[in-house]
């Protein structure tokens, strides 16, 4: 049930939980629906789900996290509970949903964690509000590589909507389940994949939320893979503590791309979750529950003002040797 939020400011409760509640809580903003929820006592986790997902899907992970950490988990804009509008869907207007929640409820920093768009949500919320992150995590992120698999860049294709509403049924989501079954019970592969496919169309029953996902997959996907790359903006990210975490078996976005950011990040960890393939955190709760608490209890809070910032950039910039005037060029003039 979803219940509104308390007035005030967020206030972590005094003691520990007897009895994990990840409870839902409704707040206004910019005059739409936005729903959070939030568990635990201590430090401020946030939790950004990816594509076909909710802050629902978190709650495994929450559970192993609350005895000592303040979790929070947002519905971006468009998904979950979170209100669907005729809005901006693009990663800097998901990352500013974000700081406006986290502002609403009184926190100023936390350690941001990103599944799959998540991920490039979290990305793009570091570099739009560095001094609002104190450590990043990617989880099977996207905006690492242009390489996704076909049956997204299929649903960028013009038209696709239809074929989504026809994909979202009731009678498709139970031949999908029927299928994961018949191949669990072969112990044959394909059984996680046909469960997660199942678990993400079922949040696309109603067509205000396939004009959402549809409007969020295109500004990052396109019929010749992901749009967006946030390669030459990875080495900020090693200003802070920053982990990534991937799914062994993904066939979503390959692993390639974790060791691809690893490299790239000064400093970085990279921790593989061999039993996951693209949902970690529904796949193997325990394991990314297991990486972020080693994560987090062996790495301090980092707190980036404007001069840390203006830093990181002038260093890159005399690396790049960039930072000169243009000179000036005489008009061309045209001939009488």
């Amino acid at each position: 049930m979803l219940t509104p939020s308390p007035a005030g400011r967020f206030r972590a409760p005094s003691h520990k939980p007897e009895r994990f509640e990840f409870e839902a809580f409704e707040i206004a903003l910019h005059g739409h629906r936005a729903i959070y929820r939030r568990a635990g006592v201590g430090p401020p986790v946030v939790l950004i789900h990816g594509m076909l997902n909710s802050s629902r899907h978190w709650e495994a992970v929450a559970a192993h996290l609350a005895s000592d950490y303040t979790v929070i988990a947002p519905d971006l804009l468009g998904h979950g509970d979170s209100a669907t509008t005729q809005g901006d869907y693009s990663l800097g207007a998901h990352a500013a949903g974000i700081r406006d929640v986290l502002s609403a409820i009184g926190l100023d920093r936390a350690t941001i964690v990103g599944h799959s768009l998540g991920g490039g949500v979290a990305m793009q919320f570091f570099y739009q509000f560095p001094q609002r992150c104190e450590r990043l995590v990617l989880v099977s992120s996207g905006g690492l590589g242009p390489e996704v698999s076909w049956p997204l860049r299929l649903t960028a294709v013009p038209g696709a909507g239809a074929l989504l509403a026809v994909a979202a049924s009731g009678l498709s989501l139970r031949a999908l389940d029927w299928g994961a079954e018949r191949l669990r019970g072969r112990g044959a592969d394909g059984a996680t994949n046909l469960r997660a496919a199942a678990r993400a169309l079922g949040e696309l029953e109603g067509p205000d939320s396939r004009r959402a996902f549809l409007h969020t997959l295109r500004s990052v996907i396109g019929t010749g893979g992901q749009r967006v790359n946030a390669f030459d903006r990875l080495y900020l990210a090693g200003a802070l503590p920053t982990l990534i975490v991937w799914g062994g078996r993904d066939r979503t976005i390959p692993v390639e791309h974790a060791y691809g950011a690893h490299e790239a990040i000064p400093g970085s960890r990279l921790e593989m979750l061999p039993a996951a393939a693209h949902f970690p955190h529904v796949e193997d709760p325990d394991g990314l529950a297991s990486a972020l608490r080693d994560f987090l209890a062996t790495t301090g809070p980092v707190r980036l003002d404007a001069a840390a910032w203006r830093e990181l950039l002038d260093a890159e910039i005399r690396l790049r040797g960039r930072h000169a005037p243009v000179a000036r060029r005489e008009a061309v003039r045209e001939p009488a």
